[in-house]
């Protein structure tokens, strides 16, 4: 039983199976899934490819051996490498979110007082999280030495979409969460 009405809403399901699909998909998986003739599934196949290839836009299906994938118009390259590089340069690691989260809670907070709790140099994670302003110095402590003391940013507050400190969750709930 064929629960397409056209062509046009074959076109329309292939597109968006291909989109979703991290893998290439068999002409044997859309043959199931479809419920058509092989030479007319392969009809369809073949004009959205073209359809793709002549709108030349920033995403085209390809063929390869017996199934199809939907990759980005290789004209994107250079676009693609700079927005991974600027999308991965955006990413904390989970050194700078532990270092963050406890600033967060426990400032103002010197970095002896972070590696404390954390057990470890925040060398790195502390400069990361100043060069991305989510962290700035707010002082220093009134002891021997006189120590940087860490606070969070507005950059901060923007970050996490929220007005002021008062509204991060409280520390209690963390308790509760199901970690297993």
């Amino acid at each position: 039983m064929n629960l397409f009405n056209s062509k046009e809403q074959i076109k329309k399901v292939i597109e968006a199976l291909l989109f979703v699909s991290e893998k290439p998909i068999s002409i044997k998986i859309f043959q199931t899934f479809f419920n058509i003739p092989l030479n007319n599934l392969k009809e369809i196949l073949l004009e959205l490819i073209e359809e793709y290839r002549v709108k030349n836009g920033g995403m085209l299906i390809i063929k390869m051996e017996d199934s199809y994938q939907m990759v980005t118009n290789p004209e994107c390259g250079e676009w693609i490498k700079i927005f991974k590089k600027f999308n991965t340069n955006n990413k904390l690691s989970e050194q700078a979110l532990e270092t963050l989260a406890i600033i967060a809670y426990k400032q103002p907070i010197t970095k002896a007082e972070i590696e404390k709790i954390r057990g470890v140099n925040s060398d790195y994670a502390l400069k990361t999280l100043i060069d991305r302003k989510l962290v700035k110095i707010v002082g220093k402590k009134e002891i021997p030495g006189r120590p940087f003391i860490y606070g969070t940013t507005k950059e901060f507050l923007k970050l996490f979409g929220i007005s002021s400190l008062k509204e991060l969750p409280e520390l209690s709930q963390f308790n509760k969460i199901n970690v297993a």
